[in-house]
């Protein structure tokens, strides 16, 4: 009996200190306050409203204060960091879309390749058990049990410095310098990307496996499709040298269209050179992230058959500075 009274007891010290007294509010904090902003913002956007959500190639590559305007439709950039689950973003964002909504989806390729084990594992598993414990109880038993046993020693060594830091580090303050009142990712303007950004070797077109995580954005894209919501597959930004094979693009188009939502591809199949991104291949450069923006606000305004408003001058200007391809 003394060996169960200890499992016993551990898993009840186990819950109090992960579920009720430890947190990690600047490695999590900053994600889940960041997605808690956006879905905020998100709720209270009139219909018709654009969203993009994708990772985070959606907020640095994306810009809602741009694409917004040209189309004419208030606009949320709901796109967080790739590793945050599917399932979670998609339960998250689904009650604020409506019929008529537009939901654009870059979602980076990895996305689509992501396993089960690698979604159970996310970091959001910590964020699901001490924060939104409604939308734990609403995932599949195996997600809510990996999600309660992610924690680890190392976990509980970063909260106990962490804690006592936020006191010194105020993630609201952070996030107030990082993101515009749109969700998107400002303060990322270079003259050129960073030496060790344009010394990454060139390693040719992705390995791509439709995995659990094409299955999420597939039963996401059906069931919004479903419920009236335009719903637009797209590419994430990357460089020149992986830019994914038709046959990758065609995979990812028939996602789409076979689950009832649409497709849409810039011509450049949203590839750009080195120097036009900011500290990832994910990661455009302001300028450079306006000067996409204005082409997939050109993009969707001709898919949706809507009136296409020229960008402000200001924006047109500094779309300009990106080095010249």
């Amino acid at each position: 009996m003394r060996p169960l009274r200890a499992c016993l007891l551990s898993l009840i010290l186990y819950a109090l200190l992960f579920g009720l007294l430890l947190d990690r509010p600047l490695s999590l904090g900053l994600l889940r306050l960041e997605l808690a902003q956006k879905s905020a913002r998100l709720a209270n956007l009139p219909s018709p409203k654009l969203v993009i959500l994708a990772g985070s190639n959606a907020p640095y590559s994306h810009s809602c204060a741009v694409i917004g305007p040209m189309l004419d439709l208030p606009c949320e950039n709901a796109g967080i960091a790739v590793g945050i689950g599917l399932d979670f973003l998609a339960r998250t964002n689904a009650p604020s879309l409506h019929a008529g909504d537009i939901l654009y989806m870059p979602m980076e390729l990895s996305q689509y390749a992501t396993t089960r084990r690698q979604t159970d594992a996310g970091p959001d598993g910590a964020i699901l058990v001490r924060h939104a414990p409604k939308t734990l109880l609403s995932l599949p038993p195996d997600r809510i049990l990996a999600a309660l046993f992610s924690q680890t020693f190392p976990n509980l060594l970063e909260s106990l410095i962490e804690m006592p830091m936020q006191r010194l580090i105020s993630p609201q303050r952070l996030l107030a310098q990082e993101f515009n009142a749109e969700g998107d990712r400002i303060n990322t303007s270079l003259p050129t990307a960073s030496p060790a950004l344009l010394g990454l070797p060139e390693t040719g077109p992705p390995p791509f496996t439709l995995s659990y995580g094409a299955a999420l954005i597939a039963a996401f894209a059906a069931q919004e499709s479903a419920r009236g919501v335009i719903v637009i597959g797209g590419l994430p930004t990357g460089f020149l040298a992986t830019a994914p094979t038709p046959g990758q693009i065609a995979e990812i188009r028939a996602l789409y269209l076979t689950h009832g939502a649409k497709f849409a591809a810039l011509p450049n199949h949203s590839r750009y050179p080195r120097a036009d991104f900011y500290d990832s291949p994910d990661h455009l450069a302001q300028p450079c992230q306006y000067l996409h923006s204005i082409a997939v606000a050109a993009l969707l305004a001709k898919l949706l058959n809507r009136p296409l408003i020229p960008p402000p001058p200001q924006i047109l200007a500094q779309s300009q500075t990106c080095p010249k391809h």
